[in-house]
Parts: structure tokens; C-alpha cells; sequence
């Protein structure tokens, strides 16, 4: 199968598992081979419920909004299994066995068929997650010979909002600094990104380019499209190689449906891909997605070449404890907040990074810092502590130019 097997670390909780009897309507999905799975996508703006996410950080940069939970089930054709865990904000099935015989397939699915996704090879691999609290897993029949080897060992589940709210990890900051660990600076101004479809389209149109990233299954960072190719950029210390990647899934177009709204569009999900360049010293990876033309209408960001300057305003398109994406930056913020307060601070290198108060939250990890005159990346956000910072675009672009 295309996922990779991968190292399963975690508190491993209860869970309930139901073996259905009666019959379910599924959707069969075209494609053969190597094919990931197939989304199929929900109705023009219909929301799917989200449990709210309080923005905690975790070590190394990560946040965790989710843990591992133990099931152990082997699957046959007689009934699917469903995955419940109430409350949960998604369900994500690994795989610790997968022995199809010919014309056999599986399909994971939301129980109402609005995402699904199948997978006809065998392998031991993580599924995509779905989105909400409950995965159905069924094996189908498809030739003659049958000898069904299909176990889920273990489900990442994303944590409701009671249990995000208890768990508390120290955010990275920088190097020879008092270790701080707020990155909301004062009160949280930072406001759903639906709030600004019509107050400023703009920055709107702009924050689209940016990405959930979910990383073996309980960790989060942020990751945006740079340029009109296939490129994604997020922080060194989220991921740094291709098997890595390989295991990440990215979430586009997850945002609330309304502004100050409770509910989520459901994302448009892909699967990470290569990694293309990473570097420690300026926190930069720079990788490609899976099925890359699902995810071109969400558009792309460019660099500033210029090199910011003290008091430019800024704008950061997040998402803060894998939250919907959030926008500091311009609404709320007072004038002058969400603004570079030195164009010169250091990072992991000397003057490498750019500071600002700009509210940001564990999980906003390789969000993009955009200036508000230009619409443009001035920096990669990597630190908190306030000020925080991200490393300058300018010295970003001048490495990946050729990759771009």
C-alpha cells in the first residue's frame, strides 16, 4: 500500500468498536493500484461538526491534539467496523496488517459516506483520517479466492475540546531566551478566518494557501503552497525527510463555516509527498503533496525579496492547536501590534529572524508571516516567547530559488 509502516508512540486509551450487522450504503470508487483513495467532497459550504480547540503547545514545536488508542481488530466480509469514539474530532485507522486476496479492496468512510477513501493494495499503513468522531471500516469482496488478512492495531484519535484544554506542553523558543512559553501576547486577537471573506478579501483569498498539517497521526504544525508548482513549506522542526512527509496528511480549506461560528467546512485532504530541501539553521522544509490537483484552487504564496523593516504590519494565517484556520493580524489587533519589532533578531543563526507580537499558539509552526502592503511572505514562523519570530523570507528564498 502507498503508506509506509509507521513507529506507533502514544497513550494508548480505550476505545469502542461495533461490528455491524446491518448493511451500509457505500459508494464504490474508481481507480486501481497505487490510488491513495478518493475523496469525495461534501455538498458547496456544508459544515461538519468540529469540537473548538484551545491552542496548546508541545515540545519541539509540535502540538499534540490527539493520542493512540488500542483496538486490535481483524476485519472480515461479513460486517464493517466502526470506529466511535465520541466527541473525538477525527478518527484515523493504522493498519497493521494488510493481506488482500485478488479484487479485494477496503474502504474507510465517514458513516455517511461524504469521505471515503479506498485502498487495494497490501501493506501495513496508516488510512487517511475522518473527519469527526466515528470511521467505518469495511472489507469488500472481490474475486473468488478469499483470505481476508486485514487488522487495525491502533486508531489515532483527535482529542475533544475538554481534553485539549488539559494538556499543557512548553512551545519552542528561541535560543537564549528566558523560555517564555505564551505566544498569545495579552489577549488572543488572533480571529476565524471567515470573519475576513468580507471585511478584507485580500488577506481572506490569501490565507487559503495555507495548510493543517496533521503528523503521524496526533501532532500538528502549519504548512502553506509557495509558488504555483507543486511546493509546500513548513518548519525543519516539524518534519525533515520524505518518509516523514510520506505520513502527513495536509488539510486544506479547513476553516469555520461562519464567522465566530462553532462549525467547520470539511477539508480537502492529500497526503504529503517529497521532501525537496530542509534546513536546521533556518527551520525550513520544503516538500511536495500527493494528488496535487485537488489542492491547486486553494492558490499559493510568494516571497518578499525585500528584507522587512522595523514597524512594517504583518498578518499571520494559522492553525493554532490544529484549530480552524485563524488570522492575526488586522481586525482586532490594535495598529502596530501585529508588526515587525525588529527586523534583526536572532534565531538559530545570527539576525536570521524577524520579531513581532502577533498572537500565535502551538501549532502555528511554519505559518506563513505575510506583510500587509505587499501580500507577500516577509517570514516562516518558528518561535514563540513574545516577541515571537520567523525566520526572514529573504534569506529563505535565496536558498530554495532554484527549487521553485
Amino acid at each position: 500500500m502507498r503508506r509506509t509502516t509507521s513507529i506507533l508512540i502514544g497513550v494508548l486509551a480505550a476505545v469502542t468498536l461495533v461490528l455491524a450487522g446491518a448493511a451500509l450504503a457505500w459508494t464504490r470508487q474508481a481507480g486501481t493500484g497505487q490510488t491513495v483513495g478518493t475523496w469525495h467532497d461534501a455538498p458547496a459550504g456544508a459544515p461538519t461538526p468540529v469540537a473548538r480547540q484551545r491552542p496548546v503547545a508541545a515540545p519541539h514545536g509540535y502540538t499534540r491534539v490527539g493520542d493512540l488508542v488500542r483496538v486490535d481488530r481483524r476485519l472480515g466480509y461479513a460486517a464493517p467496523a466502526i470506529l466511535r469514539h465520541p466527541g473525538a474530532t477525527y478518527v484515523k485507522p493504522h493498519f497493521s496488517r494488510v493481506d488482500l486476496s485478488p479484487g479485494d479492496y477496503v474502504v474507510v468512510a465517514s458513516p455517511d459516506g461524504a469521505e471515503s477513501y479506498r485502498y487495494d493494495t497490501s501493506g501495513a499503513t496508516w488510512a487517511m483520517s475522518i473527519t469527526g468522531d466515528t470511521a467505518v471500516v469495511r472489507l469488500h469482496r472481490g474475486g473468488r479466492w478469499a483470505r481476508p488478512g486485514v487488522t487495525v492495531d491502533v486508531v489515532a484519535r483527535g482529542f475533544r475540546a475538554a481534553e485539549q484544554r488539559r494538556v499543557a506542553q512548553p512551545q519552542l523558543t528561541a535560543p537564549g531566551t528566558t523560555g517564555r512559553e505564551e505566544s498569545v501576547c495579552g489577549s488572543d486577537d488572533s480571529t476565524e478566518a471567515a470573519c475576513y471573506r468580507s471585511a478584507q478579501p485580500v488577506v481572506y483569498t490569501r490565507s487559503r494557501a495555507v495548510a493543517r498539517l496533521l503528523i503521524n497521526g496526533t501532532q500538528l504544525c502549519t504548512g502553506w503552497r509557495v509558488g504555483a508548482h507543486n511546493r509546500m513549506l513548513t518548519n525543519n522542526h516539524c518534519f525533515t525527510s520524505s518518509r516523514e512527509a510520506y505520513r502527513t496528511e495536509v488539510w486544506f480549506n479547513y476553516e469555520c463555516a461562519k464567522c465566530a461560528g462553532g462549525e467547520a467546512l470539511r477539508p480537502v485532504k492529500v497526503w504529503g509527498d517529497r521532501v525537496l530541501a530542509t534546513n536546521r539553521v533556518y527551520d525550513y522544509t520544503l516538500f511536495t503533496v500527493d494528488d496535487f490537483p485537488r489542492v491547486q484552487r486553494f492558490g499559493y504564496l510568494t516571497f518578499d525579496s525585500a528584507r522587512p523593516r522595523k514597524g512594517q504590519e504583518l498578518y499571520v494565517p494559522q492553525h493554532p492547536a490544529g484549530a480552524p484556520r485563524r488570522i492575526s493580524g488586522g481586525l482586532k489587533e490594535r495598529a502596530g501590534t501585529c508588526a515587525v519589532v525588529d527586523p534583526s533578531y536572532d534565531g538559530y543563526a545570527r539576525n536570521s529572524d524577524v520579531a513581532y507580537y502577533c498572537d500565535t499558539a502551538g501549532g502555528s509552526s511554519g505559518s506563513p508571516v505575510l506583510s500587509r502592503a505587499t501580500n507577500r511572505v516577509v517570514a516562516l514562523h518558528h518561535f514563540g516567547g513574545c516577541p515571537n519570530s520567523g525566520v526572514r523570507a529573504d534569506l529563505i528564498a535565496a536558498r530554495l530559488r532554484t527549487l521553485l
